[in-house]
């Protein structure tokens, strides 16, 4: 059943066509400057594919270098703005780059700048787990073999107030602020996942895709809807504080209060201003689900006893939402439509803590008492 969701209040959009993530993957994959992006596998799961009476496919983005698919948008971006080798946002690139973060964007930034020699300014809420913090600052100990440098910067109780101090760095510094998702160019580097997904799996019925900031979904759902317009695009979020399905529903960007999850990086706002990945989700995701936090912990175990894959809860999500709905616990319905198909899980996202996993084993065990 299609989704039905009133117009956008604004029309201003940032249009994404497909030569735009195949530009993308020039960048990542054939340029001199090599970006470390890897093409990840897409690898088969029997246990999953007997529990749903499909054949379920994981795309294991916990491969990159920086543990999840954001590695590829920031690299893009960057990658983009130095080969214009003049104007102001190159010359901005060269005093650093900055931006605010639930963590995996800014783990991939620091990354993708320390292998280009430049600064990198990571503002992070106090709702960032102290993991992801201590894993983006030990980027910074690559900055004595390539010039490059990472600070971290705990600003405020949400991404929202992270921005504030991007903002100041970028007015007051000159520094080039490079968005974890409301950029082109950064869902353009997230839509090579869909190049490779299309390649590796050419008659893909349906891809479950975590839904936050919108750049992800974005960006493979405009690369599957041009090359496969029949492949379904399933939307995944948290049941509280999804800020891009609230935003939907009004028509424009709305603000919603962060909660702490399981899921941590599926938390934040798409900001008020949001004019890319806003009207990008609306046209290419067909379904959208929720998922409580015992779904997100009980996925968690799932895919550890199934799959030996220790991930965050970001990363489960799609396995969530399909587990909670073979048991009834939601809308049967997508537990029915995918027997007998193709379906593709999109897992990233390792920067999981033994205590947050503690935390999901306690969850499941208070449930069941």
């Amino acid at each position: 059943m299609a989704l039905t969701l009133p117009p956008l209040k604004s029309t201003r959009e940032t249009p994404l066509a497909l030569a735009d993530i195949y530009a993308a993957r020039q960048r990542l994959f054939h340029s001199s400057m090599a970006t470390g992006v890897e093409r990840t596998a897409l690898v088969p799961s029997p246990a999953l594919s007997r529990r749903f009476d499909a054949e379920i496919l994981l795309k294991l983005e916990t491969r990159q270098p920086t543990g999840a698919f954001k590695l590829r948008g920031a690299s893009n971006l960057l990658a983009a703005v130095a080969e214009q080798a003049a104007g102001e946002a190159f010359e901005r690139l060269q005093r650093g780059v900055t931006t605010a973060s639930t963590g995996n964007h800014g783990r991939a930034l620091a990354y993708a700048a320390m292998r280009r020699g430049l600064r990198a300014v990571i503002c992070l809420s106090e709702q960032v787990p102290a993991n992801k913090v201590r894993a983006i600052e030990a980027l910074g100990e690559l900055g004595g073999a390539t010039g490059g440098s990472v600070e971290v910067r705990r600003v405020g109780r949400s991404q929202d107030e992270a921005f504030h101090e991007v903002n100041r760095l970028v007015e007051e510094e000159g520094m080039l602020a490079v968005p974890p998702f409301d950029d082109p160019l950064i869902a353009a580097g997230q839509g090579t996942i869909g190049l490779e997904l299309m390649e590796d799996c050419p008659q893909l019925d349906q891809v479950l895709i975590g839904l936050s900031g919108g750049g992800l979904l974005g960006g493979i759902g405009a690369a599957l809807k041009a090359i496969s317009p029949e492949t379904q695009v399933h939307g995944i979020s948290l049941t509280e504080g999804a800020a891009m399905w609230h935003s939907l529903q009004a028509g424009t960007p709305v603000e919603v209060e962060e909660v702490a999850s399981l899921a941590d990086s599926l938390g934040g706002g798409i900001g008020l201003g949001n004019h890319t990945t806003l009207p990008l989700v609306r046209r290419v995701m067909d379904e959208h689900h929720q998922v409580s936090e015992r779904a997100i912990a009980r996925a968690m175990l799932m895919l550890l006893e199934e799959e030996k894959l220790l991930v965050e809860g970001a990363a489960v999500v799609g396995l969530a939402a399909l587990e909670a709905s073979r048991l009834g616990e939601t809308d049967p319905a997508l537990a029915e439509s995918i027997r007998g198909q193709r379906v593709a899980l999109i897992i990233s996202g390792n920067g999981v803590s033994l205590e947050t996993f503690d935390q999901a084993r306690a969850l499941l065990a208070d449930a069941q008492q």
